[in-house]
């Protein structure tokens, strides 16, 4: 796949990007660069390989899932404009 100087515009276009005229040929040249890069990709076999999230093996820190309210409720609370048994209290929307 090659990209020419419209597609380059048109990308930018839609990226929001201002590109001057005179810069859409390096513009096509870098994408077409980026696309060589990609196809390169596509040609390793991944067959059985499982996908990673670093390079390193890494178990995440777990911890017991518990539900608590925080015990902050006084603190939360403090900055509310209006605040009734607890809660915060907001004016009537809904006649």
């Amino acid at each position: 796949m090659s990209i020419d100087e419209t597609t380059a515009a048109r990308v930018a276009k839609l990226a929001r990007i201002k590109v001057e005229p005179e810069a859409l040929p390096g513009l096509a040249a870098e994408f077409n660069t980026i696309l060589g890069f990609i196809e390169q990709l596509n040609e390793v076999n991944v067959d059985g390989v499982e996908p990673m999230t670093s390079v390193t093996p890494m178990k995440l820190k777990r911890r017991q899932d518990q539900v608590t309210d925080g015990n902050q409720q006084g603190r939360v609370l403090s900055n509310a404009p209006d605040a009734r048994e607890g809660f915060f209290a907001v004016p009537k929307v809904v006649e």
